[in-house]
């Protein structure tokens, strides 16, 4: 499937998707940091830089303890993920303050993260399937941050490889069009 965009926009936007295909390749320290580098540089309100990660990396200690706290769905394929990263933001900054952006902020940077890993030919793919709860509990995060989503990050992997179930989602997904996410002046009723 070819994305096409209805204006003219930077090819990042199109090549980027959230394949599940990975090889099982653990991902190396250089290359995460690389990610977290690009994440670095989002922009966030009052430049907070509100978002954390807590990654594991495949093949170590730490690894068994965040695939444990995907939902079975993400469990199916997330096992040969070369790391898995928790997303956390600031919610509360180090002031007392409440931080109204934080997730947005949080989010910025899982965008600057995932085109990164997208322009490094690396799978990179988000998820809500997991247990956040129980993911403060085991990663001892602390209250004035909130727990966010999970990202698998790997090596492209093949297609045989995945689930059947999931093959024939492994492809990239079209989009709404732009008309029916944008609205000028106030929200159409």
């Amino acid at each position: 499937m070819t994305r096409v965009a209805q204006y003219p926009i930077e090819p990042m936007f199109l090549h980027r998707w959230s394949p599940r295909a990975m090889n099982g390749q653990p991902l190396s320290e250089e290359s995460l940091w690389r990610l977290f580098e690009a994440a670095h540089w989002a922009p966030s309100g009052g430049n907070s830089q509100s978002w954390r990660f807590v990654y594991a990396i495949a093949g170590e200690p730490e690894f068994a303890g965040l695939f444990d706290l995907l939902a079975d769905g993400n469990k199916i394929w997330c096992d040969r993920a070369g790391a898995l990263l928790v997303v956390l933001s600031q919610s509360v900054l180090e002031n007392g303050r409440a931080n109204p952006t934080h997730a947005f902020d949080a989010g910025a940077a899982w965008m600057s993260l995932a085109l990164q890993g997208s322009a490094m030919g690396l799978v990179v793919h988000g998820m809500a399937g997991f247990d956040a709860e129980r993911a403060r509990v085991t990663l001892d995060v602390p209250d004035n941050l909130a727990v966010n989503i999970m990202i698998a990050v790997g090596h492209p992997g093949r297609v045989e490889d995945l689930p059947e179930k999931l093959r024939p989602r492994e492809q990239p997904s079209l989009r709404r069009p732009v008309s029916e996410l944008a609205f000028k002046g106030r929200f159409p009723r």
